[in-house]
């Protein structure tokens, strides 16, 4: 006789060869499915308490299932894992409760609920595990740049366009520009994550049930804000996992850009960054190198991320709007990659970061070659009644004879006494950063790093409180299985790294 749930659902007796399954389910690794089920079991927890709670489901049953379960986790479902799986892993699992709680206990479980419903609630439970630990990372990685910041704001150098040399800046204030930048993307980050305070379980295949199940019991013990309110939305739509990578991919689009500067400045052709040797690598044949390689691999994962959100919005564009394997199996499936190089580039933005070192004495002395002060003399001269396009021409013209004469002395090269009124200081880059004061310029700079500094510690205290919450919804469903199931309970220990 086949296994309920196993091998046949009633209307159907035959199902895929192996061939097909596996194309069709994957071949997951023992640890994939222990994560899997790992998931499926806090779920069907949280799910078998609001059952007993709500009388359809008898309080023995549900403590039967619930030790059970609890088993199963303690050894790693090691007894699940040479099993044919006919028609998906859950339905392998259900299939094996039954086998061993008989039908009126592990037939049960599924009541209220839908294949659909529950795979939607584990990909949220999944996205906000991931989630929890990137924001940590990222709120980190802000921490870094802004202490980098402070440290290095009198550290002055040129700031470039079109990859030359433009104006004088400070090393902390290219790093506070860039800390700003990561606070938005740390934002868009926060706003794509509300979308993860819904819970998706009980809106079962698409259209809710007309068993009196309560929602929002099940959503607080899974650590939701709420329960959903439209079943087909909640089977439906996959817009919030699209969101998020969107926004990592955004993060590791900025770090990219950080580490571009950075590996450039690195080169001794600049000299401007010295990374230690951790960070960086030699060559197998040319004994002299010092490859900054570590940037490499920061400027190329926003591909990986970009790739992903490309591929899934692919897979869901065109589709029917409902529960759909393309969109709620395949495309999610190919987010993860992306998700995962966005967590590399912000662990490995982190160590650029906290371990580059500027240079100054080269960065000012390329500041000071560079002209960089002409734009700053242009506006002094505007200050004293010279018209600016006037004034833009006198100092083009006073470089490009200083440049042909191999001096860097604008004063020399202009008309008699043209720099008097502005005197030395007018031409020192260190003085000029500390009067571009308009328009947002380094010698604004307490301002902005007040308000980033501001930003993020809203980002640390949203990270912190959400993390309290989902513990705290952590310890009241231990609470309540463990008062369903019993004296004789004992809950599996989660080994580090595991799915919580």
């Amino acid at each position: 006789m086949s296994v309920p749930g196993e091998r046949g659902t009633g209307r159907l007796v035959d199902q895929l060869g192996l061939g097909t399954r596996q194309a069709v389910y994957g071949t997951p690794t023992a640890a994939e499915i222990a994560a899997e089920l790992a998931l499926t079991v806090r779920v069907d927890q949280a799910h078998l308490v609001m059952l007993a709670e709500q009388q359809m489901v008898p309080a023995e049953a549900a403590a039967a299932l619930l030790r059970c379960m609890a088993e199963l986790s303690a050894d790693r479902f090691r007894v699940l894992l040479d099993r044919p799986v006919p028609r998906g892993l859950y339905l392998m699992y259900e299939g094996y409760l039954i086998e061993r709680l008989g039908p009126d206990i592990g037939g049960v479980l599924h009541a209220g609920r839908s294949r659909n419903d529950l795979k939607a609630t584990i990909t949220s439970l999944r996205l906000r595990d991931w989630l929890l630990d990137f924001a940590e990372q990222a709120v980190r990685l802000e921490a870094v740049l802004l202490s980098r910041a402070r440290a290095h704001r009198s550290v002055v150098m040129p700031i470039y366009t079109h990859f030359q040399a433009a104006m004088p800046i400070s090393y902390g204030y290219y790093l506070l520009g860039v800390a700003l930048a990561v606070g938005r993307d740390i934002d868009a980050l926060r706003t794509a994550a509300s979308g993860l305070q819904v819970c998706p379980l009980g809106a079962g295949a698409v259209a809710g049930t007309d068993l009196p199940i309560d929602t929002e019991r099940t959503a607080a013990l899974l650590g939701f804000a709420a329960g959903t309110r439209h079943a087909l939305d909640a089977v439906a739509s996959r817009d919030v996992p699209l969101r998020l990578l969107g926004a990592a991919a955004g993060l590791a689009v900025t770090l990219s850009r950080l580490a571009t500067d950075l590996q450039l400045w690195s080169t001794a052709e600049f000299g401007f960054i010295h990374f230690p040797d951790r960070l960086v690598g030699g060559s197998s044949a040319m004994p002299q190198k010092r490859n900054a390689f570590v940037t490499e691999h920061v400027r190329a994962k926003p591909g990986h991320a970009i790739g992903g959100w490309a591929a899934a919005a692919s897979m869901m564009a065109g589709t029917a709007f409902t529960n759909s394997i393309e969109v709620g199996t395949e495309a999610v499936a190919a987010l993860w990659p992306g998700l995962r190089a966005a967590e590399q580039s912000v662990q490995l933005g982190q160590a650029l970061v906290s371990g580059a070192r500027p240079v100054p004495d080269r960065m000012l002395d390329r500041a000071e070659t560079g002209f960089t002060s002409a734009t700053s003399v242009a506006n002094r001269l505007v200050r004293h009644g010279v018209p600016f396009r006037t004034a833009h021409r006198m100092v083009g013209e006073a470089v490009r004879k200083a440049i042909e004469a191999g001096s860097t002395r604008l004063a020399d090269f202009g008309p008699p006494g043209w720099l008097d009124q502005i005197g030395p200081a007018g031409l020192d880059p260190r003085a000029l950063v500390d009067a571009h004061v308009y328009g947002g310029g380094p010698g604004a700079f307490a301002v902005p790093c007040e308000q980033a500094g501001a930003a993020w510690l809203g980002h640390r205290r949203w990270h912190q409180r959400w993390r309290r919450e989902v513990a705290d919804a952590d310890a009241a469903l231990a609470a309540a299985v463990a008062s369903l199931a019993g004296p004789d309970y004992r809950p599996a220990v989660r080994r580090a790294g595991e799915p919580k």
